[in-house]
């Protein structure tokens, strides 16, 4: 017999109904899809900080390189 505690009291699963069962495998459900949605985020939020540090690269190359067309100042 496995026991859940919510909400600061304990119950006996197999005493709960079909209804009780099916809503608490809709929690579990639900908290395996957040920890997939946060795994996601940190994967995008890796991501998306090597794409700022490729562009911060690429800006820089580009104010270091000299213009071909640049008009002469005297």
């Amino acid at each position: 017999m496995a026991k859940l505690t919510f909400d600061g009291r304990e119950y006996e699963t197999d005493d709960m109904t079909e209804n009780a069962r099916a809503q608490m495998a809709s929690i579990a459900l639900c908290d395996r899809k957040m920890r997939e949605l946060q795994a996601d985020m940190a994967i995008l939020q890796t991501a998306k900080r090597a794409y700022a540090l490729a562009l911060k690269g690429e800006l820089h190359a580009e104010d270091t390189t000299p213009a071909d067309n640049a008009p002469e100042t005297h």
